[in-house]
């Protein structure tokens, strides 16, 4: 079977289609995936260190860009779609997957065009506007939450969960070698630097309340230095860098976890069970992201500060809180893994497989005839 996803722009969008890619060798040995990209997302370093193919296209994204942005982006999705057509009649894959983003249009329209088996994946509470306007198109929708399944046909939507990569789930707690008290700190792929200053504020507090505390710090290229050089300053234990390529094994280190609200972001804590301070990234389309909060913080499973009361004196409050109370973390972390829908990829990719099966004459048979 050979599957191409578009996946790529932020960790976001990409890891999902990165545990689905994985899903499907581990389904079918023998299985051939390959990504479609830009040259200026995060997929460029991620998809080859994984060890798939990334084909890359024109694209830019539309929304939050500004009227001239918007048309930018928009002006390039038939040039898009046209490298997507060659793509699929020479490479002519069984299936195609949108993950969002601004590569998912491209690639799925073209896979239309072709007949190919189409599948979006939609990891937000409020959906992407790429997936609504694709909707109509996709054979299958997979959401994450029910709320989400409103925005869909309910005939082709299933919901499923976030796929996640296999790695968060294989272990327990903590590692042994750094049981204790250890903060993991993530503002998404690209960073935060709201959270990244509040952090640096925060350091002289949570070192004189928590002398052996350990951070694990992931900053984004443009606020590493500045971050680095505080913590070095600040004599505290620390592990501070641009990107964390091994997140899976960091997730298991963290006591607690403080972050942006990202879909994808959620169901890895939620996957590994972790107590978590959520800080909602403020421009998100819809707001999408404290959406995705909301529902950790229901369940008991977080703690939100909206980014723009967030201070050095509002962080540190809220760590050391929840730091101090052992029995608060634990009961956190058992709400977090109910939460958990650690078969997300495994249930997609079955049904990937039964839709191709049922359909794969009738795709192939179109894909002949878009290249006669």
């Amino acid at each position: 079977m050979r599957v191409i996803i578009a996946a790529g722009g932020t960790g976001g969008h990409l890891y999902p289609g990165v545990a689905l890619a994985r899903e499907f060798e581990r389904q079918m040995p023998g299985s051939e995936t390959m990504f479609v990209g830009t040259t200026r997302g995060l997929e460029t370093n991620v998809v080859p260190r994984e060890g798939f193919e990334l084909i890359t296209i024109a694209a830019r994204g539309v929304m939050g860009r500004g009227a001239a942005g918007a048309l930018q982006g928009l002006a390039l999705v038939p040039l898009g779609v046209a490298q997507c057509l060659a793509v699929c009649r020479q490479r002519r894959p069984d299936l195609a997957i949108g993950v969002g983003g601004y590569t998912s249009p491209p690639l799925i329209l073209a896979a239309f065009l072709l007949g190919i088996r189409r599948v979006i994946v939609e990891p937000n509470v409020h959906p992407g506007v790429a997936n609504r306007a694709l909707s109509p198109v996709a054979d299958r929708v997979f959401v994450s939450f029910a709320e989400t399944a409103s925005y869909f046909g309910p005939a082709k939507t299933r919901v499923v969960g976030t796929p996640i990569r296999r790695e968060f789930l294989e272990g327990g707690g903590a590692d042994s070698e750094t049981a204790g008290r250890t903060l993991l700190i993530l503002g998404g792929s690209q960073g935060a630097r709201s959270i990244n200053r509040a952090m640096v504020a925060a350091l002289p507090a949570l070192i004189a309340v928590h002398p052996g505390l350990r951070v694990i710090h992931q900053t984004g290229e443009r606020d590493f230095g500045e971050v680095a050089t505080a913590y070095k300053n600040a004599g505290l234990n620390a592990e501070v860098t641009p990107f964390l390529y091994d997140m899976p094994r960091r997730f298991r280190q963290a006591d607690l976890i403080v972050s942006r609200s990202g879909a994808t972001t959620v169901a890895e804590i939620t996957a590994c069970g972790k107590p978590a301070v959520l800080i909602p990234f403020p421009h998100a389309v819809h707001g999408h992201q404290e959406q995705n909060a909301r529902v950790l913080e229901r369940a008991g499973a977080a703690q939100i500060i909206m980014d723009g009361r967030l201070s050095g004196d509002m962080l540190v409050g809220a760590v050391s809180a929840l730091l101090a109370r052992p029995d608060r973390l634990h009961e956190m972390a058992r709400c977090s893994q109910s939460l958990g829908q650690a078969d997300a990829a495994e249930r997609i990719v079955s049904e990937c497989r039964a839709l191709v099966g049922a359909g794969g004459a009738s795709a192939d048979g179109a894909l002949s005839r878009g290249m006669g």
